[in-house]
C-alpha cells in the first residue's frame, strides 16, 4: 500500500525514484493541510483535503486541491513540486551554458574582414551622427 492512497500506488515508486534523482528528501518538505474550496460538496467543506507543500531549501511552494482525496492530492503536490524543481535546475544549467557560450564568442579572435567591416560601420555611424547638429533659426 502506498502512502498516498490506492490511486497513486503504482506511481509511488516512480515518484520516489524521481525524488532521489533530484536529491529531494522527505525531511526537506514542509507539508500542511487546509480546507479546499470549490467543487466536491460536503467532503471538501468538512475535511482538509487541500495540500500545501513547501521545499525548505529553495522556498518553492505548491498547493494542490484538484481531487477530493487528501492522499491523491499529496501525491499530485509532490509531482508538481518535482516538476518545478526540474525546471529550475534546467533553467540554471541553460543559463550557465549561455554564459559560457557568450564568453567563448567574446574571446574569439575576429578575422581581418570582420575587423574591416566593423571599422567601416563605425566610420559610417560617425558621419551620420556628425550630421545631427542643431539647426539655428537664424541660418534657416
Amino acid at each position: 500500500m502506498c502512502a498516498f492512497g490506492d490511486q497513486a500506488a503504482p506511481r509511488g515508486e516512480q515518484l520516489a525514484r524521481r525524488m532521489a534523482a533530484l536529491g529531494v528528501r522527505e525531511s526537506d518538505l514542509e507539508e500542511s493541510f487546509v480546507r479546499s474550496g470549490g467543487r466536491g460538496g460536503q467532503n471538501v467543506n468538512k475535511l482538509a483535503t487541500c495540500v500545501m507543500l513547501r521545499h525548505r531549501p529553495t522556498g518553492i511552494q505548491v498547493k494542490c486541491q484538484s481531487t477530493r482525496q487528501q492522499g491523491l492530492n499529496r501525491f499530485l503536490a509532490r509531482e508538481t513540486l518535482l516538476t518545478k524543481l526540474e525546471n529550475l535546475r534546467k533553467q540554471r544549467e541553460a543559463d550557465i551554458r549561455a554564459r559560457q557560450a557568450q564568453a567563448r564568442r567574446q574571446k574569439r579572435v575576429r578575422s581581418r574582414g570582420a575587423k574591416e567591416r566593423m571599422l567601416a560601420d563605425k566610420a559610417r555611424r560617425s558621419v551620420k551622427k556628425s550630421q545631427r547638429q542643431r539647426v539655428d533659426a537664424a541660418s534657416a
